[in-house]
């Protein structure tokens, strides 16, 4: 009799906050874009709501018709001031190895502009095997399901009810704009401090009976 093997695992994670701590890169360039376009924008209140795509953000301090072009201009900024600022999420590669220890796959779903998120993380050394960028809450199941991922990891609502929509189990971390309650409330089946704690985890997964 021929046995097929189970399917790789493949782990799904988000980024800004999740893999990366975003908000000194993003702060930066938030104030040179005020700096060079005459526009006040509160940096510091800017990187308490990290999570949403970057126009959302915007519209708070552009008029509607110049978001799309502020957009454009920020990304274009966005390489030479924030990705070195960036630095890892404590236990972020270390999630990614457990991940590969066990022979699962990993990939990377964030509502950034996708080459800037690849550029995070050629930068820390971070190489999930795909990287999904602009996409964002529900919109990350496409990419989920795709890639059958069985597990997405966020620290945002909207990365719980991606993970939902894809009907892959959702993993939060603690580390973004949302407390523990609010994960657990938009559906949350794990709540985690930190990415730390993700490979016992993981391990812990594996060897119960529905895994």
């Amino acid at each position: 009799m021929t046995v097929t093997p189970a399917p790789a695992l493949t782990v799904g994670f988000d980024l800004d906050m999740t893999l990366i701590d975003s908000r000194p890169g993003i702060h930066a360039c938030y104030r040179a874009l005020a700096e060079r376009t005459g526009t006040f924008i509160d940096a510091d209140l800017a990187v308490t709501r990290l999570g949403p795509p970057l126009a959302e953000e915007l519209v708070n301090w552009f008029p509607a018709e110049e978001v799309a072009a502020m957009a454009d201009l920020y990304r274009e900024m966005y390489p030479s001031i924030a990705i070195a600022a960036t630095p890892a999420m404590t236990g972020a590669r270390e999630a990614m190895e457990a991940v590969r220890s066990v022979g699962g796959r990993t990939m990377v779903v964030t509502a950034k502009y996708e080459p800037n998120a690849k550029l995070h993380l050629d930068h820390l050394g971070i190489a999930p095997d795909v990287v999904v960028g602009d996409l964002w809450a529900e919109q990350k199941a496409a990419a989920l399901r795709e890639y059958g991922a069985a597990v997405y990891v966020g620290d945002h609502v909207g990365d719980v009810l991606g993970a939902r929509t894809a009907g892959a189990l959702s993993v939060a971390v603690v580390t973004g704009p949302c407390d523990g309650d609010e994960l657990r409330t938009a559906g949350a089946d794990v709540v985690l401090d930190d990415l730390s704690a993700f490979p016992a985890w993981l391990a812990a997964y594996r060897e119960a009976p529905r895994a």
